[in-house]
């Protein structure tokens, strides 16, 4: 290799240290502020916004399995559960034209 890939190579490596050094230093920071309360929540708000992203524009029979699937979390608040009934009920609905 060249002496332009090593640098880009390095540079990269630099960027990728300094970004994680500097959200652990932020992390660090709102932790000890006032606003910290925030940061319980922000876990189940990250998951709801990329659900709620990848559900737009999707089909009915995805909405409906997502709905499935919103209900037996609900229900039983167990992760495998809810994979498994989304899963089935979307794979249901497809065999069914929906």
């Amino acid at each position: 290799m060249t002496f332009p890939f090593w640098m880009l190579i390095a540079v990269l490596a630099v960027a990728a240290f300094s970004i994680r050094v500097l959200g652990l230093l932020a992390g660090e920071s709102i932790k000890s502020s006032r606003h910290s309360w925030m940061l319980d929540d922000l876990p189940g708000l990250i998951v709801v916004s990329l659900v709620a992203s990848s559900l737009a524009g999707q089909p009915v029979g995805t909405w409906l399995a997502a709905g499935v699937a919103f209900f037996i979390a609900y229900v039983t608040n167990h992760v495998i559960w809810t994979m498994c009934a989304g899963v089935a009920a979307y794979a249901g609905l497809v065999w069914f034209g929906f």
